[in-house]
Parts: structure tokens; sequence; C-alpha cells
């Protein structure tokens, strides 16, 4: 048994298993340029403020989940649990409304809570999403959840469920947070003992529990959706509207307000049935009020995040097929010691050219190396030995059909750029 071992909640990604990372990141890539949205990559770790300011000070994540830890400068600092609040420091700090009034931005990063691990849940855990600054219209809510019904959709990934709601403004809230408390004062005790705190600290939160119990009693609490304001409910209806036009399937859930408490007007969630009861792929909403709650300009904001470990789960589950990564183009065989000592400088000479080459250091048998060569997928394989080298010639295989051919040495660099068209 190894001395070391990764620890809870962590996983090593290894060949055979990564090829699936990349083919995910290339299509959320690829989506995120046709939809014009541009990469931004933050730091691991963050002053813990900015998530307590961001995310709420009493939210799980902040209260329970967080790595935490002081620095040499006394400082307290956290592994970012999420991204959008960094995204908005980035945004604020770098004057980006300077350099655009709109900013598009998306990301592929790891991420850190401190929670139970199970199935597509981890304490290292790995997000992709995007972040729109600048426009409050609802068109933009839309783009954001086009976005990632793309993204999955390229994926392969269907049966899946889109919740929207809106959870109004600062103003429309007070209201409905006043009847909410009415509702659940009288059946306070029946509930969890997290739900009995958020009752005093914001009780919009409540309608968040994952406790049967709690979602049982939640069925009949008053709805945001009654409580809106004009502006808030004709945003709603625009984005409703949008998603109609389109032919986008879509439940209207009016207990649904996500776990993080900037959220404003729009929120919206994408489902799986694979996943069981905790069948959330990624979602997001608007959070107009949270790049002035950390210091810089009030700008309104929307964005999504998903989360890869759960979307892979997926994947796997329908047994989607990755398009085959591109093996070797050449695998060099030398037989011999004159042949170990030159081939060093031909595969070097191969990928200067833009080939995939790589060689046997091994000292092994033709047979062992060209069972490598076979598991390499490499295109041709390039033997090299003492009768070869006394004949200034490349002995090739085309692996694919047996093909074999001589090449002269002053030939092989314009033989391979015409062979690969390199």
């Amino acid at each position: 048994m190894a001395k070391y071992r990764r620890l809870r909640g962590t996983q090593d990604i290894l060949p055979g298993e990564i090829e699936k990372w990349l083919h995910l990141e290339s299509i959320v890539r690829t989506e995120m340029a046709h939809f014009n949205y541009k990469e931004v990559r933050t730091p691991v770790f963050e002053l813990t403020d900015l998530f307590s300011r961001g995310i709420g000070q009493l939210t799980d994540i902040v209260t329970k989940e967080m790595y935490t830890f002081q620095d040499r400068g006394k400082r307290s600092i956290t592994l970012k649990p999420e991204m959008t609040a960094p995204i908005i420091r980035a945004y604020i700090e770098n004057a980006m409304s300077a350099q655009s009034p709109l900013n598009k931005l998306y990301y592929i990063a790891p991420l850190f809570r401190q929670e139970n691990p199970q199935a597509g849940r981890l304490r290292q855990f790995h997000q992709f999403g995007a972040e729109a600054l600048g426009s409050p219209g609802a068109e933009v809510d839309f783009e954001i959840i086009l976005l990632l019904l793309q993204i999955l959709d390229k994926l392969g990934i269907s049966d899946l469920g889109l919740q929207v709601n809106s959870v109004g403004d600062a103003s429309c809230r007070e209201t409905y947070k006043k009847n909410l408390k009415k509702y659940f004062e009288p059946l306070l005790d029946e509930y969890c003992p997290d739900c009995r705190t958020r009752f005093t600290t914001n009780p919009m939160r409540i309608l968040d529990c994952k406790n049967s119990g709690c979602i049982t009693r939640n069925q009949n609490a008053p709805k945001i959706t009654d409580h809106l304001c004009q502006a808030c409910s004709e945003h709603f209806e625009s984005l409703c509207t949008l998603l109609e036009q389109t032919g986008i399937e879509f439940t209207i859930n009016p207990r649904l307000v996500r776990g993080l408490d900037y959220y404003t007007r729009t929120v919206f969630e994408i489902n799986n049935r694979h996943l069981g009861s905790q069948d959330a792929l990624g979602g997001g909403g608007r959070y107009d009020l949270l790049c002035r709650q950390l210091g810089g300009p009030e700008v309104p904001a929307v964005g999504f995040a998903a989360g890869i470990e759960r979307v892979l789960m997926v994947y796997d589950t329908l047994n989607s097929e990755i398009p085959a990564q591109k093996g070797l183009d050449i695998y060099l065989i030398p037989l011999g010691s004159s042949a170990q000592k030159s081939t060093p400088i031909w595969i070097n000479k191969f990928r200067a050219i833009g080939l995939n080459a790589d060689q046997d250091y091994l000292k092994r048998s033709l047979k062992a190396q060209m069972r490598e060569a076979n598991k390499q997928n490499a295109r041709l394989a390039l033997i090299l030995g003492d009768n070869e080298i006394n004949d200034h010639i490349f002995a090739i295989k085309e692996m694919a059909t047996g093909r074999q051919e001589e090449i002269p040495f002053s030939e092989i660099e314009r033989y391979l750029k015409k062979y690969f068209n390199a």
C-alpha cells in the first residue's frame, strides 16, 4: 500500500480519464467563443472577506465549508469556493468597465469547499462558467441560459430540465420576507436547526434547504412571484417570453432561490434525471448589487456555473463516445548502441517540423518496440538498426496497413512533411 494517499474529497485524473476532461474543456472554449465570451483566470486564493461580503456571511459556504487559513502577514486567506466574487474583484481592480461597457467573461477553474464528499461533489472540484457584466436586460439572462444549454447539448447530454424564477430586487424582497416570516414562525420548531437560524438572518434561504422535512413544509410557503414589483415582473416576463419564442422548455419554480445571497431577479437551474436527488448540473442568475457591495460601481451582471465532475458523471452514464485523441505520428525504434546514440537527434528534427514523435528508451526488442508503437497509436514506425545506419536509410512501417518502405536519410524530412502534410 502506498505510504501517501490523496486526501479525502480529492481525486487523481489520469490518462484514460483526462481525455474526457479535455473533450469537455474543448467544447466549453468553442461555445464560449461562439458567444464572444473571453477567458479569465483569477488566483486560487483570495482575502477571506471577499467571500464573506460577496457570498453572504451566514451562507453555508462561508459558515461551514471554506478552507481558510492565516498567512505569514496574519491575513485571513481562503481557497476560492466559487468564482463570481473573484471575477468581480478582478473586474473592479482592473477597471474593466472603463475598457468596455459590457464584459463577457468565462472560466474553467478548480474550487474548494470542505463539505461531505459524495458522487460528483468533492472538496476540490471544478467548474466552468460565464459572467456578463454591464447589461440589465433580460436578453443577457436568456443568453447565459442558452449558452449553458448549448454546451450541454454539444456534449450529447439530454433529459435536461430548466427551472427559472425571479427573486426580485431589494425593495420587493422586503415585503416578501415579512410574509415568509409570518408563514414560517408558527412552524419554526418543525424546521431543522439551520433553517431556524435562517429565519432570523435571511428567511428566503429556508426555501433552499435540502432537508426533506423542510422541503415538504415549504410547499405552502408564499411565492416570490406574487410579490414582485412591476419592474421585476416585467423583467421576468421578458425572459420567459424569450425562452418560449426559442422553443426552450422550462418550468417556473417559485421556490428556487439558489444558495448564495447575492442573487437579484433571475435565478435558474438545469437538472438531469441521471443524477438522482442531487440532480443539478449547473445554474446561476443575476446579481446586480454585488459589484457595488464589493466596493466597485453599480454594475448589472448575470452568470452561471456548472460542475465539471457532475457533468462528466452524466456523460459517462449516457455512454457518450469521446473523439479519439491524436496518437503519435512517429515512433522511432532504435536497434543497437549506434542507433540509440543517434535517435535523439532524429527525434528532435521530426518534432521541429511539427510532428508528434517519440522513441524507445528502454532498449527493448524489435517485437516489444513494435507493440509499443501500436499501443501509442503511432501512424508510422521508423526502424533504425546497424544495417540502416550503414545504408543511410530508415525502414518505415505504416502501422495501419503494414506497408513497408525504405527512405534515405537525406529524403526523410521531405517524405514525412508530404506524408503528414506538415
